[in-house]
């Protein structure tokens, strides 16, 4: 069956199936990425508070530097800006989260895009199919048949499904990884509450 679509489908199912494929590719590397970004926070912040008790700053900036994602580089900041008192640490938690998101939704847009621009290819290929259609029709007249034309409306149909079929799961895919930005966001937002309270109980630096 994918052969005679492949086959009757026309010039813009292979367009279609490029998007396809892109949309494919980031919605895989955006998985990976988000799911080494996303930890348990709340046990990676015990093992810091724990270590931060010891007055062991030294562990603690590496055990941040050994744990991936957004999470262990805001506890970093804080730990390293214990300093500059708690309006101090908020401000550099807030800054370091403005360079932290970013990264999180990269390449989202172009899934969105994918998402919204398939069907308007699909509808693009049945116009090119019922043009290629009724040429057919006024070239034969008549005595068109309708083989002659076939086609052409093979090509109108093959097209609209595969844009649909290319659209749904993208949209699904996109607000999927959405969500899984908003759980990292939100795992960021509870760490920067929480090491902000750890770290300016320790006793400052002298």
């Amino acid at each position: 069956m994918l052969p005679k679509f492949l086959t009757h489908g026309g010039p813009m199912i292979w367009v279609i199936l490029f998007a396809s494929a892109v949309a494919v590719a980031v919605f895989i590397e955006r998985v990976l990425h988000y799911h080494r970004a996303q930890i348990n926070s709340m046990e990676f912040l015990n093992g810091v508070r724990n270590v931060l008790k010891r007055e062991n700053l030294v562990e603690a900036l590496s055990i941040c530097d050994a744990t991936p994602g957004p999470v262990a580089r805001l506890v970093k900041v804080a730990i390293l800006n214990r300093d500059r008192g708690r309006d101090g640490v908020r401000e550099a938690l807030e800054e370091a989260g403005l360079v932290e998101v970013p990264p999180l939704e990269e390449k989202l847009n172009l899934l969105a895009t994918i998402a919204q621009i398939a069907p308007l290819l699909g509808l693009l290929g049945t116009a090119l199919g019922f043009i290629r259609v009724f040429s057919q029709l006024e070239g034969q007249g008549t005595l068109a048949t309708v083989q002659q034309f076939s086609g052409g409306v093979w090509e109108a149909l093959i097209c609209t499904a595969a844009g649909l079929a290319v659209a749904i799961p993208c949209y699904a895919g996109y607000n999927y990884l959405v969500s899984r930005v908003n759980a990292i966001v939100l795992d960021m937002e509870k760490a920067a509450t929480e090491i902000v309270n750890i770290v300016t109980e320790l006793p400052k630096p002298a």
